[in-house]
């Protein structure tokens, strides 16, 4: 059964682009001689990922991991591996990318995995931040863009698995 909500434009498309190019160029200036492995957290940051890694001047390794933390607009607070990461992280420099870092418990979690496997670095890219949710002090590395407290949809962004092709970000009214 297909929601339809209300939704209002918090991002647009254009300024989505200009900022994934910005983002793109940071990254490539801190790891610059290096390979890092740049790791997608599916669903939800497959855009925004594949966007990121075709502006990155430096080569890039990629791999996806997949966790569960919300049902519908609710984070459940529980942290489920859907599918794990695939290569060896020992030893690399991994770049975490995430579509929305919220209340901090799923990139605290996955943070502290991709450490215990054994990665050189770890560094957090998050589309979204949205700090006034934090329950644990979790900093991306680089962020996108920081909102209020709006759940939204669009560009990777779902509501129970919809709405993730549009080209924008979407506040849900």
């Amino acid at each position: 059964m297909c929601v339809n909500l209300e939704l209002e434009v918090l991002i647009s498309r254009e300024e989505i682009e200009k900022r994934v190019k910005e983002l793109a160029e940071e990254i490539s200036r801190d790891f610059a001689g290096e390979d890092p492995l740049m790791l997608g957290i599916l669903n939800g940051a497959f855009v925004f990922m594949a966007d990121l890694i075709r502006e990155m001047k430096v080569p890039v390794e990629v791999d996806f991991i997949r966790v569960r933390s919300y049902s519908g607009t609710d984070s459940t607070g529980k942290i489920d591996i859907i599918m794990d990461v695939s290569d060896n992280v020992s030893g690399k420099d991994v770049v975490i990318v995430e579509d929305i870092v919220d209340t901090g418990l799923t990139m605290d979690f996955l943070v502290r995995r991709v450490r215990e496997k054994g990665a050189r670095s770890v560094k957090v890219c998050a589309l979204l931040d949205k700090p006034s949710r934090r329950v644990v002090d979790v900093k991306p590395d680089y962020v996108g863009f920081t909102i209020p407290d709006y759940f939204v949809v669009g560009y990777g962004l779902d509501y129970n698995g919809r709405y993730r092709e549009l080209p924008a970000i979407y506040r849900v009214k």
